[in-house]
């Protein structure tokens, strides 16, 4: 399974929620089997595996693909392998 974290504010800003959705969208039609979770930017966790973060940001496997970007689910999915 595939781990992708979605990081950003809270509360959610309307960049924040978009690559939430379109990195689910990219799980969906791409049939991969993913977890899709939302993380905070400034927690000490995230700030402790990825230092200091534009928001919003993707993370696959641990490695940060976008940072202050919002990706579409079709360039997600190409991340994906899908």
């Amino acid at each position: 399974m595939i781990h992708i974290e979605v990081i950003g504010l809270e509360p959610p800003c309307k960049k924040c929620n978009e690559l939430l959705e379109n990195s689910k969208k990219a799980v969906r039609e791409t049939g991969i089997e993913a977890e899709v979770v939302k993380k905070w930017t400034l927690s000490e966790e995230i700030r402790e595996k990825y230092g200091l973060l534009l928001s919003p940001a993707l993370a696959i496997e641990g490695v940060v693909v976008a940072q202050g970007k919002v990706y579409k689910p079709e360039r997600i999915a190409g991340l994906l392998g899908g």
